[in-house]
């Protein structure tokens, strides 16, 4: 149960070195700097805050040319691509490039310069579109939509609600002299072009509102048709300038990995920005303190004193709050995210990792449990992490985990009998005419339920119970035994005398349909369980000093068996989930040999089993994962775990695109 061991470290230097000392830390990434609480006499913090925000501006920069890249030009990338981690770099190439980092910044410009104008064009290209649309109806107008009529005349340009004809509009507008013609029609409106006598002018209008007349929308100098032609020639154009655009962003993408690398750059500056404001500096020095793992402090010291800084180094005060750095062998450290998830331990707590681990990997075999399931997972991460050797820690932590829990699940698979479900029996007896049946090893939960779920229990209370035994652990380590005995051995022997008295009841022996323990060994339970529930109501709230208090608070902690009751009942997913993936499996495979034996049969058997098991194995993956967590972050860290721990964060390169490595 491995929390590295940190060490106060405080570091004073000359102010011109500042530069040289932050970037030695940065590349070892070993030391969280402390925000000061009090300023030093003589000294003051350095605002930056105007050089840091000039850093952002241009990172903003930087990083919206790339994504504007990668959706005009997208990077061509394999599937698997995201495994391969990114790109290795020298420190010498890293100082190579900043010096020429300004031409970058403008390729950076350019960038968005040709983005904008693709914007530009595809707006107006939005707007040429509608204008056109709208025009359509009126294409076969010669003249403009917008009438001006003459010394004698009026003309009406418009469009009425409906299907209307020449004739029918005219004999509706009697006695009003008018003349109509139908520009187009369709069943939701027409397009009409009326003309009347100047005099009748009033009359008209009247009239066509009354019919629901409107102008047109699209009311310009031009006559439709040649605005139609006119909107073509500038579409034409318009494309031009946006195909210019690309292929200045084509000529641009050419150097996407110096703007990645820009990016990551000035990622690198804005947080040593950062830590520069947590510097206390006087005219010539400057001074911080943090923490650094102890392995690392001396080695970290002599660097800094290389460079011409002096380093101090403490043991941590009993104030302080002390960043949480966990190290775990192979086995182990692939589930510290999970524990991170939750959170780190705290002041005075253990570890749980390496415990964790191991019922971590039990319970997701168990749940999945199917051995073809399992082979696939450990075959399929195996060859990742063999053959991605350049991956994120994170990533690798992930797969290595998957791997695990491939092993367990094929373990488990093995014993239940699940391989592809049945599969091996369907299709051996309907493409080979001979049953063959992959028996289990020990049992199989499909037939035998009750057996799975009591086994399932008894899964849940050894895991229960080494909750237990850790907490024992801390109260011991902390010199605590009183406080161990009543909230611990107290709790044993009330839950597991019940569980013995249990075992020992005909009840259970009815359920379970096997023999129950001897008489003897549930009265002893009997008595345990009385002196566990005589313990827990005395000393359950021994913190209150008023004696009815702490008997009612005692009361009220006893009453938590009920709460380990639930708890013990929660690992019936376990049988839950193995029930799921065995039963749909062997639905799937029921399915896929209905058509029976043949070619046919054969092609559809495959395709019903390719996408089926597929399915089943991505919805029980997942449910396997989510229901292995809470078990843990409930039933188990419930018994013994805090958590209230800070995770160690280094002063580190955070780079995105790019992992800068030291040249030997």
């Amino acid at each position: 149960m491995a929390i590295v061991r940190m060490q106060r470290i405080r570091v004073c230097g000359l102010r011109r070195q500042r530069k040289r000392i932050l970037e030695l830390l940065q590349r070892r990434g070993v030391v969280e700097i402390d925000e000061p609480d009090r300023e030093e006499e003589g000294f003051e913090r350095a605002d930056v805050s105007a050089q840091r925000s000039s850093l952002e501006r241009e990172l903003k920069l930087a990083q919206e040319a790339v994504q504007l890249l990668q959706e005009a030009v997208p990077e061509k990338k394999g599937l698997l691509s995201s495994l391969e981690g990114r790109r290795a770099l020298t420190e010498q190439e890293l100082e190579d490039f900043r010096a020429q980092s300004t031409k970058t910044a403008a390729l950076a410009k350019r960038v968005l310069a040709a983005a904008r104008e693709r914007e530009e064009v595809r707006t107006a290209l939005t707007r040429l579109d509608t204008e056109a649309e709208s025009l359509a109806p009126w294409a076969a107008l010669d003249v403009p939509l917008r009438p001006k009529g003459t010394k004698s005349s009026w003309v009406f340009i418009g469009t009425l609600p409906g299907a209307w004809t020449q004739t029918a509009l005219e004999a509706r507008a009697e006695p009003i002299p008018l003349s109509a013609e139908i520009v187009s029609a369709s069943d939701e409106q027409t397009c009409v072009f009326v003309l009347c006598l100047r005099r009748d002018r009033e009359a008209a209008e009247q009239f066509l509102r009354s019919l629901g007349f409107a102008a047109p929308a699209a009311a310009g100098k031009t006559p439709p048709a040649e605005r139609r032609a006119a909107i073509e020639k500038e579409r034409e154009a318009l494309h031009s300038r946006a195909d210019k655009a690309l292929r200045e962003l084509e000529t641009l993408a050419e150097h996407r990995g110096d703007l990645q690398l820009l990016a990551d750059s000035l990622t690198m500056r804005i947080e040593k920005y950062h830590m520069i404001d947590r510097l206390q500096q006087s005219k010539h020095t400057f001074v911080f303190s943090g923490f650094v793992p102890a392995a690392a402090a001396q080695p970290l010291c002599g660097e800094l004193e290389a460079c011409g800084a002096a380093a101090e180094l403490s043991e941590p005060e009993e104030t302080d709050t002390v960043p949480v750095l966990l190290k775990n062998n192979r086995f182990a450290e692939p589930v510290e995210t999970v524990l991170e998830s939750y959170s780190m331990p705290g002041k005075g707590e253990i570890d749980p990792t390496p415990v964790m681990a191991i019922f971590y990997y039990v319970l997701f075999g168990m749940m999945l449990s199917d051995a073809a399931y399992g082979l696939i997972m450990i075959i399929a991460c195996g060859l990742c992490l063999l053959k991605f050797k350049g991956m994120e820690p994170g990533m690798r932590r992930s797969l290595r985990m998957f791997f695990f829990c491939g092993i367990s699940t094929t373990f488990w698979g093995f014993l239940y009998g699940s391989f592809f479900g049945d599969v091996v029996s369907a299709f051996s007896k309907t493409f080979l005419g001979n049953e063959v049946v992959l028996g289990p090893l020990w049992f199989a939960p499909v037939d035998d339920p009750m057996r799975m779920l009591l086994f399932s229990m008894l899964v849940g209370i050894i895991q229960i119970f080494t909750g237990l035994a850790l907490c024992a652990y801390q109260l011991i380590r902390q010199k605590r035994i009183k406080d161990m005995i009543y909230d611990v051995v107290f709790w044993y022997l009330l839950v597991g005398g019940l569980i013995f008295a249990l075992l020992s009841s005909d009840i259970f022996a009815q359920i379970s349909k096997s023999d129950k323990l001897p008489g003897i060994v549930g009265a002893i339970g009997g008595v345990c369980a009385a002196i566990g529930a005589v313990g827990i109501l005395l000393t359950g709230g021994r913190e209150s000093k008023n004696p009815v208090k702490r008997l009612l608070k005692g009361a009220y902690a006893l009453y938590n068996v009920t709460g380990y009751l639930g708890d013990i009942l929660s690992y019936s997913r376990l049988l839950a989930l193995g029930l799921a993936t065995g039963v749909i499996a062997e639905v799937i495979n029921s399915m896929a040999v209905m058509i029976g034996g043949g070619v046919v049969g054969f092609i559809a058997f495959v395709i019903i089993f390719v996408f089926g098991h597929t399915v089943n194995i991505g919805i029980n993956l997942l449910g396997a994962y989510v229901h292995t967590n809470r078990l843990q972050f409930v039933e188990f860290f419930g018994k013994f775990y805090s958590g209230d721990g800070r995770k160690f964060t280094p002063f580190a390169d955070h780079t995105k695109y790019f992992k800068i490595r030291e040249e030997k």
